[in-house]
C-alpha cells in the first residue's frame, strides 16, 4: 500500500509497511565461542546492544542456532521491552551439532538445515518466547532443506504467519540464496527479505542483488565485513579507505549502502568503540566516479575470500 513517508536513502520498507534505518546490527557474535553457549561477558553484550539503539539502529538481526537461543536470550534482556520502531529479525531451520561446528579451523562447517514443518512450528515458538514477543516481525528460513518439499517448509511459515505469529518471511542461505532458489519460495509465500553472503570483494551474489532491487526485496548481507578479515590491521582496504578518509570497516559498510538501494547491513561487533566506528559509515558520501575507483582498486588487490560451504556427506 503507498504511504506519504518521505524518501531517506538511509532507509528502506520491508514487505511494504516496515521502515528501517539501512545500517542495522548483527547479534550473531554475542554468543560464546563458536557461536554456541551464552556470552562470556554478558553485561559487555547488553551494553553494546543498548548502544547500537541510543546510535540509532533499527534493525537487529540473530536466529535460533546462536546459541542455540543464548543471542535471542540476551537481546531480550538488553532491550526488552522494545523500542517502538525497532524490528528484531530472526532465523530458523538451521541444525547445530556443538560450539565447534562453524569454527574455520575445524574443517568444513556444519551445515545441516531441518525445514521439517513440526521442527519450523517448534522453533517458530520457541524464538517467540526467547524474544519475548507475540509477533516475529521478519522470520527467514536460515537454510532450504533439501530433503524437504519446499511447499511444506514454506507452507508452514505461511500458516505461522496467518496465525499473526509471523509478520514478514525472508530467505537465507549457506552461502546463499539464488535466484532459482528465490522463484521457487516466492511460489509458495512473499519473501520480502533475501539474506546472503556478500560484501566488498565477495560480490558471487551480484544477480540476487539486482533482483531484489527491482523488486521491492530488502538484500541483507552477511558477512558484510568479509568475516573479520577485512578489517585488520593489516587490511588491503587501508590504504583504499584513507584516500576518503575512512577506516577500512567504514569504507566497506559505505561501499554496500551506495552499490544498491536494496542492501540492509548486518554488521557485527563485541565492541562498542567498533560499534560507533560502524555507524560512520553513514555519513561517509561517494560518487559515482568514487565508486568506480573504489571497486577497480579492491578488484585489483585480489583479496582472497572465505565462503562456507556444506560438510562432504
Amino acid at each position: 500500500m503507498p504511504t506519504n513517508t518521505p524518501y531517506n536513502p538511509q532507509q528502506l520498507t520491508i514487505g511494504g509497511n516496515m521502515v528501517v534505518d539501512r545500517l542495522g546490527y548483527g547479534a550473531m557474535h554475542l554468543t560464546g565461542h563458536g557461536m554456541w553457549g551464552p556470552p562470556d561477558d554478558p553485561d559487555q553484550a547488553v551494553a553494546v546492544l543498548r548502544r547500537a539503539v541510543e546510535l540509532g539502529v533499527t534493525f537487529i538481526d540473530t536466529a535460533d542456532s546462536y546459541g542455540p537461543g543464548d543471542n535471542e536470550r540476551i537481546i531480550r534482556k538488553a532491550l526488552h521491552p522494545y523500542p517502538e520502531g525497532l524490528i528484531i529479525s530472526t532465523k530458523g531451520g538451521l541444525l547445530r551439532s556443538g560450539r565447534d561446528d562453524w569454527l574455520e579451523d575445524k574443517g568444513a562447517p556444519y551445515i545441516v538445515p531441518c525445514g521439517r514443518p513440526e521442527y519450523l512450528r517448534q522453533q517458530v515458538e520457541l524464538s517467540l518466547s526467547n524474544l519475548g514477543v507475540e509477533r516475529i516481525d521478519l522470520y527467514q528460513l536460515h537454510s532450504i532443506d533439501p530433503t524437504v518439499p519446499i511447499a511444506d517448509q514454506f507452507g508452514e511459515l505461511v500458516r505461522l504467519q496467518q496465525e499473526g505469529k509471523i509478520r514478514h518471511i525472508g530467505l537465507s542461505g549457506q552461502p546463499g540464496v539464488t535466484l532459482d532458489d528465490l522463484a521457487h519460495a516466492n511460489a509458495h509465500a512473499e519473501i520480502t527479505a533475501v539474506e546472503n553472503m556478500y560484501n566488498i570483494v565477495d560480490r558471487a551474489g551480484e544477480d540476487v542483488v539486482r533482483h531484489a532491487e527491482q523488486h521491492n526485496v530488502a538484500f541483507i548481507p552477511w558477512f558484510p565485513l568479509g568475516h573479520g578479515g577485512l578489517v585488520g590491521p593489516d587490511s588491503p582496504l587501508r590504504p583504499i579507505a584513507q584516500q576518503y578518509g575512512a577506516t577500512p570497516a567504514q569504507l566497506a559498510l559505505a561501499w554496500l549502502l551506495h552499490h544498491s538501494p536494496a542492501t540492509l547491513l548486518i554488521p557485527g561487533t563485541t565492541s562498542i568503540e567498533h560499534l560507533e566506528g560502524n555507524m560512520k559509515a553513514a555519513e561517509l558520501h561517494f560518487t559515482t566516479t568514487d565508486m568506480e575507483a573504489i571497486t577497480a582498486a579492491v578488484d585489483a588487490a585480489q583479496v582472497p575470500v572465505w565462503r562456507p560451504e556444506p560438510a562432504a556427506a
